[in-house]
């Protein structure tokens, strides 16, 4: 777990599990930002070659949308983890205790109910695209250059389920949170003020420098 994470962690069961899937997380974030990195390349080569050599990437609008597709959805779960989504913390961050964690435990209630629906939506939107006995397995392909869609389209429930895993480690965590009271648990990312904040950036870039 990386050092300026403000989850903390212990050796108990949720803890446990949350490090497990911690990795997974880590390492469909790390996928992003490499399709990220593809994508500029792509990006660079095409214009490049449309200025160099008249020739530019057959198709390039379609295989920057699977990308988009891919790299917009994989780091959702490990954003969540890490508490970097954005969110309004104008009430939420003066709580303390339990009152708090009851807050952050309604508050993901609602973002699971959400997001089990929209696994069960985006699913059947792959499953429309996907078949077995179809060339490239897919009833659905780009406009230009015909890419089978099922790939992106799969990509997005997948990270959907992962979002869930870890919506409903949360929401475990903000339970034992409310039962035991307190203002430190594990598994969550507990709520900073702006200095702690701009401490913890300063030290990244320190890091990176």
């Amino acid at each position: 777990m990386a050092t300026m994470s403000s989850v903390l962690t212990d050796d108990s069961s949720l803890s446990r599990l949350d490090r497990a899937l911690l990795r997974v997380e880590s390492a469909l974030n790390l996928a992003s930002g490499v399709v990220i990195f593809a994508l500029v390349g792509l990006a660079i080569y095409n214009v490049l070659a449309r200025k160099l050599l008249n020739a530019p990437v057959p198709g390039y609008v379609d295989w920057t949308e699977q990308f988009m597709a891919v790299f917009a959805f994989l780091g959702l779960a490990y954003v969540q983890r890490e508490g970097g989504h954005i969110r309004m913390d104008l009430v939420v961050g003066k709580l303390r205790g339990r009152l708090l964690w009851l807050f952050e435990w309604l508050s993901v209630v609602f973002m699971l109910i959400v997001t089990t629906a929209l696994i069960y939506g985006t699913w059947f939107h792959f499953d429309r695209s996907f078949d077995w006995g179809a060339p490239n397995f897919s009833t659905d392909s780009s406009i230009d250059i015909s890419l089978p869609l099922w790939p992106a389209k799969l990509a997005v429930p997948v990270a959907l389920s992962i979002l869930w895993l870890r919506l409903a480690l949360q929401i475990w965590a903000y339970g034992r949170g409310l039962r035991r009271g307190g203002d430190r648990i594990v598994a969550v990312p507990l709520p900073e003020d702006p200095a702690e904040q701009a401490n913890k950036e300063a030290a990244t870039v320190a890091g990176a420098d």
